[in-house]
């Protein structure tokens, strides 16, 4: 596995990674790598993906009323 060294946190970004890391039960290390996996990783589901983006009840999408077109006529 590739490893990863950030430097320059700021310090009030380290604190909370360190308090968020506590009330999870895990080391700040593991943390990030929580979050990291969280912030570019793929949903197991593509329906985990659509939930995600629109809750369980869906949205309303408004359809734009469609005009009507007479057929090219290629015959002239």
């Amino acid at each position: 596995m590739a490893g990863l060294s950030v430097r320059r946190i700021d310090q009030q970004v380290y604190e909370r990674l360190r308090t968020r890391a506590a009330q999870h039960g895990v080391s700040m290390e593991e943390e990030v790598r929580r979050i990291l996996r969280a912030a570019v990783g793929a949903p197991d589901r593509l329906g985990e993906l659509a939930l995600s983006l629109f809750g369980r009840h869906g949205v309303e999408l408004e359809i734009p009323p469609r005009e009507v077109y007479e057929p090219t006529r290629f015959d002239s």
